[in-house]
Parts: C-alpha cells; sequence; structure tokens
C-alpha cells in the first residue's frame, strides 16, 4: 500500500511552525505496512490544494491531508477537497446536531457549522479531542493541523486507512567513518536483498564523521538476513 501525505498551511510553507505531522504520520503509516511516497506542503491557496489533489491521489492508495479545518478565513480544506472532486458541499445533519448540543448558547451558526459543512458523499471522521471533526472522500482521508487533534483522529480511523505488514526497522550509528568507506557493503546489501531498503544518512557531530545505516522492510526474514550481514560487515570495518 502505498501513501502520499499533504500538510496545508500558510504557516508551514513560510517556516513559521514546524512540520511535526508529517513525520509523525510518516512512522505511524510505516508501522501499519503503508510506504510513504511523497509528503508535500502547500498553503491555503485553492488552486494549489486542487491541483495536489487531483494530480497525487490517483497514484496512490491513500492520500492524508492535514490541516484547514477551522473556520478562519484561510480554512478552506473542505472547500478544495470538494472542488477537487467535483462535489458540492453540503450540512451533514448529523454533525450539525452534534455541534449544536455541544456548542449550546455559543454561535454555531456564524463559526462552528462550518465544521458540519463537508463535501458532498464525503464520510465525517470523529474528532476524539474536539474540535472540528475531519472526513474521508474517495482515497483521501483529511484530518485536522492540530497535532494532538490529527493524532488522536488517525489512531481512532487507523483501521480503516491502513492496515497491512508492518515496515520493521534497524539502526545502527558509526562514528568516525564515511559513507565511501561503507558503500561497497551497502551496495551488496541492497543487490542481495532487494526487498530491503538500505539507507546511510552522514553527519558530522563535533566536527566528526558519523554514519546511520538504516534497514526498512516488510519482509521480516529478508530484513533479519540484511541486518545480520551489515552488523558482521560493519564491525570488521570499525
Amino acid at each position: 500500500m502505498l501513501a502520499t501525505i499533504l500538510t496545508i498551511g500558510n504557516e508551514l510553507v513560510s517556516g513559521d511552525v514546524e512540520n511535526s505531522n508529517a513525520a509523525w504520520l510518516a512512522r505511524r503509516l510505516g508501522a501499519r505496512g503503508v510506504k510513504v511516497v511523497l509528503t508535500a506542503s502547500v498553503p491555503d491557496e485553492l488552486d494549489r490544494i486542487v491541483g495536489f489533489v487531483q494530480r497525487e491521489a490517483p497514484l496512490v492508495d491513500r492520500l492524508i491531508v492535514t490541516g484547514g479545518l477551522g473556520s478562519t478565513p484561510d480554512d478552506i480544506t473542505r472547500e478544495a477537497l470538494a472542488a477537487a472532486f467535483g462535489v458540492g458541499q453540503a450540512v451533514v445533519p448529523e454533525l450539525e446536531a452534534e455541534l449544536r448540543a455541544r456548542f449550546e448558547g455559543a454561535d454555531v451558526d456564524g463559526y462552528f457549522l462550518r465544521w458540519a459543512e463537508l463535501p458532498e458523499g464525503a464520510a465525517p471522521l470523529t474528532n476524539p479531542l474536539g474540535g472540528a471533526p475531519g472526513f474521508r472522500i474517495g482515497n483521501v482521508w483529511v484530518l485536522p493541523g492540530l497535532p494532538s487533534e490529527m493524532e488522536a483522529m488517525f489512531d481512532a480511523a487507523a483501521d480503516g486507512i491502513a492496515a497491512g505488514a508492518p515496515i520493521g526497522s534497524w539502526r545502527r550509528r558509526i562514528a568516525g567513518t564515511t559513507e565511501r568507506r561503507l558503500n561497497p557493503l551497502l551496495e551488496e546489501a541492497s543487490a542481495r536483498w532487494p526487498a530491503v531498503l538500505v539507507g546511510s544518512y552522514p553527519s558530522f557531530p563535533g566536527g566528526v564523521p558519523e554514519v546511520e545505516v538504516v534497514l526498512k522492510s516488510s519482509d521480516p526474514d529478508a530484513l533479519a538476513e540484511a541486518v545480520a550481514f551489515l552488523d558482521s560487515g560493519l564491525d570488521a570495518l570499525t
């Protein structure tokens, strides 16, 4: 199963807010057997959101979207998804009733009722921590941008979003070496176990070269064999 993650928000594109949602979702999806092939951020601009969804959703099994579900002027994700799927928006009666009961005495019609206006044909997703509901339309799952609410909603809907063989991982840091020195070993592992993704990530803490080697695979036997091979090979190099 393949997935793309789209995080929406002017604050993310400008760097004013750290994009923690994409990293969290990628880890959660991987643990459920979903390979993330693309993560992207776009501003709160209708045309950019619509274009991205129409272009990328057909290429994957799941497109996970976060952000833009509030009621301020820049919260246009519901409108954008409706436009992307060529449908209108309609108030979902059960959501309206829930919002009126939850915010009795507040300005429901002027603020909160927007949360109940979903793209036609969309299925609501419960927000366990309150606030705006998410929704699913086609293969697109739309979650809030607030990390705590996004995480709770994803976990509540995870079985519907993804269920597959977990993608296992192994990591090892090797200090005092470089990727060039490790490359023959990494190339051999990649060739012998094509089902295992082999990655290497250099850094220079305190000016000393260091490489983190990472293996990932949904095939536990192949992963175990590759780990044993690399562990032994790295021991011989250090």
